[in-house]
């Protein structure tokens, strides 16, 4: 935009419309009409509601157990447990604390014992074992310590378990306990381990502080005498030899410490159900990276302090390391996997069956290799068995997915080698590979049925915008839809599989619990209602999905909300709100959780006169490999001319001039929103930043080194990508809005921007700093604040698309 467009605005909660109360024709007669404002709206899950989570069932699969709070709770309140009957008509009740501690055990899947008969899991950090048939729970331990990742051994006589980061066994007849392995700490002794010496009764041994000698020269002279003249010295000697003896037998027996390196720590501990070997991964620091430290202001203490922050991107990073112990004897064997020592992750899937192997799963330092490996359970040898390399960077939906079946001769995996993320498997040498889905679509979820003969998949096969549950024979073929209804299902299966629990929701219905049986086309009944009457009474809207058409042939979905879904008139004004993460989707016919103040507010908008759009813009998730790399080395390159193409289509479609057209997001969507305003000013009119990356290089090292390599091997892709190296080009309004504690994104980035803007001279610009606010802001009053300021600026600037001198003039002055 001209310099002309330059303009001044006050910032003021004074300047938003007076609220508007709607009441629909399908409202319910009951209830009162939903108060339609900023501040209404800000209040969050107040009024939407809190969508229940952790949804489990209960071992008879009668009952389903979820987090929840009735509608209206007060939002500082922490979510309680709940249960329903797994039946239509059926009530939602609060489970009191007492109640969920007795049935917590129950609601763990945990792992099976051989004979299929009963399960071990591990709740509330003690280990029990659930008889399903017998409908009894026994309880194996009760510690101070915390005991996890229970397993049977093979033959179902002991569970292996997890605590203090050592394996331990116990027996499930006579409850022995067996420490396995000893890890121990740099510096580190074992629990209970004692310093043998020489001596016993009556002293012996050497004299403090002096040092054994051999039998040479005067002091061999006087231990020769001394064995000569008395029989008590011979025995002693004696007793003493045979000792020695003895305790270099028992060493033999027991197992060997695995010393862990300084400030390295475990990061996880698989054991075989042989129970004679374990995988083990680590973590080691590095103490020359550099951390950022965050300041808070708003303290109990009335002093700042200081909140321990992340390093940034290309620092010194964490290294760690993959370990095979053989027991019993503990021999560990160290595991070489790619770039091992610099890995950027290594997951165990997990053991056969017969612990005769297990599944390893890790990708390079690098972010462009991921492998798939077994490791033999008697020896650690290593076999790899899938490679995939991206010139970009590995990832995608269900990245990490894989297991085991067939009684441990085939595997699974889910992989983007076609582009898209799908279903593989193989046998267990790597032999046979198939893929077993195939089309432009995504698995986002997989898991075996108890029988292991088929695949429960949740994917996007129905379109881009839905999530539905299938269900697939494991040698492929056919795929039974289970879910009918348009939008997104989460479902979880029921123990016995014969019911499905489903958080079903649509693009303007939170997710709500509905149950179902596990069947296609079968009928499913709602049994939570989260929102308050007064939200249901509104009619939301369900945005229409319009494809925009970009500058190299594709085309880019987006929702679209209009002043006449509103039945508002049209102001000749426009807003593209940009969503946040990057690798996110927004444009769905199914409830977005990331952004529903948003979806409001977008609504609330069109219903002041703005058409709003909202892109999956490239790098968006839910559209392949391509669309999610098209941002490489480049971000706020094809991603913002997505936007740049959505500002022209907002101008041929709607006759909206560009000066007209403004743009708001957060994180990412704020970092576009810079880029937007620094080197496309003549596609848009003004722009609210929320918590914006300014600079690439000062962000994390996880995200950023996958999309933009090391920022010390390619300065040309940190530099097209970052904000503030083209602040010169700011030639419209520019709210930058964003916590002071944020641990994210950090305060530092708006720190840094305001000075270049300062020393850049430029005007028109406004940094709204939130004292008490992380990334992700909590108080209603601060999502308030924000968002009347942000209505503000389109109000003050896009909408009327006044000069510099009238706008200051109608605002009374300003910069």
């Amino acid at each position: 935009m001209h310099s002309s467009r330059h303009v001044a605005f006050a910032l003021v909660v004074g300047l938003v419309a007076a609220p508007i109360g709607i009441r629909t024709a399908n409202a319910q007669s009951s209830a009162p009409a939903f108060d339609f404002s900023i501040k209404n709206i800000m209040r969050g899950p107040e009024v939407y509601g809190r969508e229940p989570e952790n949804v489990r069932w209960s071992a008879d699969s009668k009952w389903i157990y979820f987090t929840w709070l009735e509608p209206g709770s007060d939002w500082r309140l922490p979510a309680k447990p709940f249960r329903v009957r797994a039946e239509p008509g059926a009530v939602p009740e609060r489970v009191t604390d007492a109640q969920m501690d007795s049935v917590a055990p129950l609601l763990d899947q945990g792992r099976m014992s051989p004979d299929r008969r009963t399960r071990v899991v591990s709740s509330g950090g003690d280990l029990y074992l659930i008889d399903g048939a017998a409908g009894t729970t026994r309880r194996l331990t009760e510690t101070l310590g915390a005991e996890s990742n229970p397993t049977f051994s093979v033959d179902g006589r002991e569970v292996y378990f997890v605590r203090d980061n050592n394996v331990y066994a116990v027996a499930i007849d006579g409850g022995l306990v067996r420490q396995l392995t000893d890890i121990r700490a740099a510096g580190g002794a074992a629990a209970g381990e004692a310093t043998a010496g020489r001596g016993g009764r009556g002293g012996g041994g050497t004299a403090a502080g002096q040092t054994a000698q051999a039998d040479t020269g005067q002091r061999g002279s006087l231990e020769r005498q001394q064995r000569e003249l008395f029989n008590a010295i011979r025995d002693r000697e004696h007793n003493d030899s045979v000792t020695r003896a003895d305790q270099a037998a028992r060493a033999a027996l027991q197992v060997r410490p695995m010393n862990l390196m300084q400030g390295e720590r475990i990061g996880s501990i698989t054991v075989s159900p042989t129970g004679k070997s374990v995988l083990i991964t680590t973590v080691i620091p590095n103490d020359r990276a550099l951390a950022t430290r965050v300041p808070n202001y708003v303290t109990e203490s009335g002093y700042t302090e200081e909140i321990p922050g992340r390093t940034k991107v290309g620092d010194y990073q964490s290294s760690g390391r993959v370990a095979f112990m053989s027991l019993p004897l503990g021999t560990v064997r160290f595991l070489h996997i790619g770039d091992t020592g610099t890995q950027s992750a290594v997951r165990v899937l997990g053991w056969t069956d017969d612990g005769s192997k297990a599944l390893l799963f890790s990708t390079s330092s690098d972010f462009k290799n991921r492998w798939i490996h077994t490791v033999s359970g008697d020896s650690g040898t290593l076999k790899l068995l899938d490679t995939l390399h991206d010139s970009a960077w590995v990832a995608g939906p269900c990245f990490g997915c894989g297991g085991w079946y067939d009684g441990g001769r085939r595997l699974y995996y889910v992989s983007e080698a076609d582009g898209y993320a799908h279903l593989y498997t193989m046998n267990a040498d790597g032999s046979d590979r198939q893929q077993l889905t195939k089309g432009k679509w995504e698995v986002s979820a997989v898991s075996l049925s108890r029988d292991a003969k088929s695949f429960y998949m949740t994917t996007s096969e129905q379109s881009p915008f839905d999530e539905d549950f299938y269900r697939m024979p494991v040698t492929g073929g056919a795929r039974e839809k289970l879910t009918a209804k348009i939008g997104g299902h989460a479902a979880v299966l029921s123990p016995d599989e014969t019911k499905i629990a489903d958080m079903y929701s649509t693009t303007n219905r939170p997710p709500e619990l509905y149950v179902q049986a596990n069947q296609p086309n079968a009928a499913a009944s709602q049994l939570t209602t989260s929102p308050t009457k007064e939200w249901l009474s509104f009619d939301w809207v369900k945005p229409e999905v319009v494809m925009v058409p970009a500058s190299d042939g594709i085309m880019v979905p987006a929702h679209i909300y209009r002043p006449k879904d509103m039945h508002a008139s049209a102001n000749g004004a426009a807003v593209i709100f940009v969503h946040g993460a990057g690798y996110l989707q927004n444009v769905m016919n199914y409830w977005s959780s990331s952004y529903p103040r948003e979806y409001m507010f977008n609504q609330y908008l069109a219903s002041k006169g703005y058409v709003v759009l909202d892109m999956d813009y490239r790098g968006s998730a839910g559209y392949g490999r391509d669309w999610r790399t098209a941002i490489y080395r480049w971000m706020g390159g094809r991603d913002l001319q997505d936007e740049v193409d959505g500002s022209k289509y907002l101008t041929k479609q709607f006759g909206i001039g560009p000066e007209r057209i403004g743009m708001y997001g957060g994180s990412y969507g704020g970092f576009m929103t810079l880029m937007a305003l620094f080197t496309a000013p003549k596609y848009f009119g003004a722009g609210a930043a929320l918590r914006p990356v300014s600079d690439w290089a000062h962000y994390n090292h996880g995200y950023t080194a996958r999309i933009l390599n090391f920022p010390d091997k390619d300065t040309l892709a940190y530099q097209r990508s970052s904000p503030i190296f083209f602040a010169q080009g700011l030639e419209d309004p520019l709210l930058i809005l964003q916590g002071m504690v944020d641990t994210n994104v950090n305060f530092e980035d708006s720190v840094r921007l305001t000075q270049r803007l300062i020393e850049l001279g430029k005007k028109g610009w406004w940094l709204m700093p939130y004292p008490v606010e992380d990334h992700g802001f909590l108080r209603p009053d601060s999502w308030t604040d924000e968002y009347t300021r942000i209505f503000t600026l389109f109000e003050t600037t896009i909408r009327h698309g006044k000069t510099a001198a009238q706008s200051a003039a109608a605002i009374g002055g300003g910069r």
